[in-house]
Order: structure tokens, then C-alpha cells, then sequence
């Protein structure tokens, strides 16, 4: 968060140099017309990771508002048509809606992405709103650490990159006083949580999440839940048919392709020891390695579980043991055999943490299914003639079920005829559901905590981070002791709690 002397020194600065020069410089929507925001009270950040995430999030939610400006992008890769991504057309499309043009990318041979790609996106947008119809203010940097040494202005970083980078760039701007807002996981490793988390809980520091979500349905079944319609919690299943990327590989590939040019395979690896460049690890694909991704859990599970674990306010759990397939192949003396791979998540499994009692609360067990893999048909969906969806949540109290969607959201009881119950238990009339954007972007105009902060969402990310090493643990149930914060009675799981780190990089 920057200081009110910095607020002031640039204000000052704006002042002497005279809104005829800004003109040259800054986008009309920034100088004028109604609801405009001053261009010193807007908030500098830098784009951090520019592939196809960051385009879903900076270009297609954040680059519009008016009381943000994009002065920096920062990537390791210079600009390539290799991205892999849900939907070929997806991101082509938010960018031409962006910059009215609907050519955009017509001929690009495939997915594009880099952080050139992304300023000269964001230069045009800015450039739209100049009298000369450009805009050329925006620096591009390989390195985050080069970018926080140059870019002093800046008030914080969106961080969209690889899991295995989240720790060392939020740590890196937290420390020099910038706000850390990143994508979801905190970090793939545990070791890498606690040391972001206890980096964020510093005086001043603004942190979030952009897993947080505020939505009206939460506060519905907030109140479900509080007045007791299905009795004490017992049980939480959550399941989703991701992944949507490749898992389940036995080993690393052995092939050696040439990295591609523009593109600084050493630093997008970072912390991480070296492996030779191969493209099944790079963009998207990376979620499906124990080295670089989280795996399902982090990158949906910190959408869903999130409500539950505030809601329930579960805290960090007793134990997690994880169940998945194994993988089929034939030997070196053509025999069929199967094992469980230790460089990759699963094509499918379950997990089940168990949480302690708190207060009143007895203790929840919660379930997580991925892979296509859903929780039994209920009675109550059976007896109506219908089934799960292919993502969904479940709550199973003493006394009852709610069924929601895979976020939390649309609750209903079973069976259906159970939803005159609830018909008196009503939120308040004034509730505020805060957009999730303005809930970080007011704590860095405003100061204090953001509702999204790393520190908020601690006990979810650390579960998240446990749940990668009960994957490899093929199916032990691993009993965690948070104080001394390793696993009692499976020692050797406790080697895959922190990362090998490349020198210079340790954490």
C-alpha cells in the first residue's frame, strides 16, 4: 500500500506538470466525463504473468476500470502462438470486445500470449481514449524482481503465473511495501504458505486472493445453517469433473526439444531446481505436476471451499488421506504392472480432511472429489428420479441435506417438499454483497485488511498445500500436528513439505 507521503508526492507532480501534459499521456476515460477518476487517485499496479489466465482477468475484468492503471507487464516469455487453453477462441474473443476490433488475432496460427502481447494490449486500450490515438507508457520486464527494483510507482502486482512462483513474487512485493493480489493457490507447497501468509500478516501490507467471492446465496446459507434447518454440520462433499488439463503421467519426459525463442525457461522455472525445457510443463499444463502445480484442488477447490471454511470456520485439519488411481503400463519383459506416479497428480481421486469441534460445532469431515468422480446418489435425489450434477456441493447435517451448486450457490433442501422450512429464515434486508474486485482495490485506496487477504484464507490453503503430499502418500492417512506443522505418524511424508530450492531462491 503506498504511504499518504507517496499519495502526496505524486499528486504534487501532477499538479506542475499541468493536465495539458497528462493529456499526451493518459487515456481520455482517465481525464474526463462522469465518474471519471483523477489520475492521482487512481492505483498503478503491474501485471505479473501474461498467458491466458491473466488475459480471462486483467483484459477481460480489470483493464476497464477506471480507478486502475497497468503501467508494467511482466513475463518470461516474449510472444508466442503455443498457449494452451479450455477453448481456442475464448481469450480472441476478449480482447477484440476490448479493443472494438474484431480482427484480433485472425491470424495467429494458435493461442497467443507473452508479455509483449499484453502491453501492446493494454497500450491500445489506453490508446483509444488519446487525442493522437496512441499510447506508449507501458514497460515490459522478464524478471519480477527487475520490475519492483525500476518500478517504485507502482501499488501492487495481479499475480497469474505458475503455483510454483505465487510464494517468491507475493513475498518479493509484500516486502517492498506493494499489495499482493494473486491467483489462487497461496502456494503448492506448505512451507511456501506459511512464510506468505506470515509475510502478509505485516503492518501495512495488503494481500488477497482472487478466489474470494461475496455472493447473496453464501448469506442464504449462512442463515440456513445458523438457524439449524438440517442440525449440526457433520459432512461436506464438494466434487468437480475437472481436470481439464493432462495428469496422471508415471515420470518426467525424456525427450529435449530446444527452448523457444523469447522465452526464459530459467526464470520460469524460479525457484524451482533445473530440468531440462519441455513443453508438457509450461503454460496451463503446468497444473498437473506436484513440481509446479496444485493440482484440481488449487485451482477450483479455492473457489468452492472457501465459503465452507468460512462459513464453518473449520480451521486447519486434523488429518487428510487421499485416494486415486493408479497408472497401467507394461515393462521392460512385457509385463502388465501399475503404480502411483510421485511427479504428478492423478487423472482422478478423492481426498478427506477431517476437522477438529470448535465451540458448539461438532467436528465436519469434508470431501473432495475430482475426476468425474461425484458422492453417492441421496435417497432424496433417487426417490425424485435425479442425480448429482457433474459439479456440485453437499452439506449432510443430523437432521437433513442442502445441495448447491459447485461453488456454494442456489442451496435447496432435500427433499424438495423440505423447502417450505425455510421460508421464514431470510437474510438481512440491507445485506451488502461486496463485488469481489472492489473488496481488494478498497484496501489499497483505504488501507487495511482485504476480506480476500492470504491471512483470511490460511487454513484453506494450507489444507490445499497438505493435500498434494497425500496424493503422492498413496492412500495413508496422514495425521497433521499444525503446531509442529508435520505429519506424526508418516515421517516420511514430511519431505515433500517444502521444495528443493535453487540457490538464490530460498524462501
Amino acid at each position: 500500500m503506498r504511504s499518504r507521503k507517496d499519495s502526496l508526492d505524486r499528486r504534487q507532480f501532477l499538479d506542475r506538470i499541468g493536465v495539458a501534459s497528462a493529456l499526451t499521456i493518459l487515456p481520455r476515460h482517465v481525464l474526463g466525463g462522469p465518474g471519471h477518476v483523477a489520475p492521482s487517485d487512481r492505483i498503478n499496479l503491474a501485471q505479473i504473468g501474461c498467458g491466458t489466465q491473466s488475459t480471462r482477468q486483467v483484459n477481460g475484468r480489470l483493464l476497464t476500470r477506471e480507478d486502475l492503471q497497468f503501467t508494467c507487464v511482466c513475463d518470461p516469455n516474449t510472444d508466442s502462438t503455443n498457449y494452451v487453453d479450455w477453448s481456442r477462441d475464448e481469450n480472441r474473443k476478449i480482447i477484440r470486445r476490448l479493443l472494438g476490433d474484431p480482427s484480433w488475432g485472425a491470424r495467429d496460427p494458435g493461442i497467443r500470449g507473452g508479455r509483449e502481447v499484453s502491453r501492446q494490449i493494454i497500450e491500445t486500450y489506453y490508446g483509444r481514449g488519446n487525442r493522437s490515438g496512441s499510447y506508449g507508457g507501458v514497460r515490459a520486464y522478464a524478471d519480477f524482481r527487475e520490475l519492483l527494483d525500476r518500478e517504485a510507482d507502482i501499488d501492487g502486482l495481479v499475480i497469474i503465473t505458475p503455483d510454483h512462483t505465487h510464494a517468491a513474487i507475493a513475498i518479493a512485493a509484500m516486502q517492498k511495501g506493494k499489495a499482493a493480489v494473486m491467483h489462487k493457490p497461496v502456494s503448492n507447497v506448505l512451507h511456501e504458505v506459511r512464510r506468505t501468509i506470515a509475510v502478509s500478516r505485516q503492518d501495512g501490507v495488503v494481500s488477497h486472493l482472487l478466489a474470494y467471492g461475496d455472493h447473496a446465496d453464501h448469506h442464504k446459507l449462512d442463515a440456513w445453517l445458523k438457524a439449524g434447518v438440517i442440525g449440526p454440520i457433520r459432512e461436506v462433499h464438494n466434487w468437480t469433473s475437472r481436470p481439464f488439463w493432462p495428469q496422471g503421467w508415471l515420470d518426467y519426459p525424456t525427450e529435449t526439444p530446444a527452448v523457444p525463442e523469447g522465452f526464459d525457461w530459467d526464470l520460469w522455472l524460479g525457484p524451482e531446481p533445473h530440468r531440462a525445457y519441455h513443453p508438457s510443463y509450461t503454460f496451463a499444463l503446468y497444473r498437473g505436476w506436484y513440481n509446479y502445480g496444485g493440482g484440481c484442488l488449487a485451482d477450483m477447490g479455492n473457489y468452492s471451499l472457501w465459503p465452507v471454511y468460512r462459513l464453518l470456520d473449520l480451521g486447519v485439519p486434523t488429518s487428510v488421506e487421499a485416494r486415486c488411481n493408479t497408472v497401467a503400463f507394461v515393462n521392460e519383459e512385457n509385463v502388465s504392472n501399475h503404480r502411483l506416479s510421485q511427479v504428478a497428480y492423478p487423472i482422478a481421486g478423492t481426498l478427506h480432511f477431517r476437522h477438529s469441534a470448535r465451540g458448539d460445532r461438532p467436528p465436519v469431515e469434508v470431501y473432495w472429489y475430482e475426476g468425474g468422480i461425484r458422492p453417492r446418489t441421496p435417497e432424496e435425489l433417487y426417490d425424485a428420479r435425479e442425480d448429482l450434477d457433474a459439479e456440485g456441493m453437499m452439506f449432510v447435517g443430523d437432521s437433513g441435506k442442502i445441495l448447491c451448486d459447485f461453488r456454494g450457490t442456489e442451496p435447496r433442501l432435500l427433499p424438495e417438499s423440505r423447502m417450505r422450512e425455510v421460508e421464514g429464515v431470510t437474510t438481512p434486508d440491507d445485506l451488502e454483497v461486496v463485488d469481489s474486485d472492489d473488496e481488494w482495490i478498497n484496501a489499497i485506496k483505504q488501507g487495511g485488511r482485504s476480506r480476500g487477504s492470504f491471512d483470511a484464507v490460511a487454513a484453506l490453503a494450507e489444507s490445499t498445500a497438505l493435500a498434494g503430499v497425500a496424493f503422492r502418500m498413496g492412500g495413508q492417512r496422514l495425521d497433521w500436528d499444525a503446531q509442529t506443522a508435520t505429519f506424526s505418524n508418516v515421517p516420511e511424508a514430511n519431505a515433500y513439505l517444502k521444495r528443493e530450492y535453487r540457490p538464490g531462491w530460498e524462501l
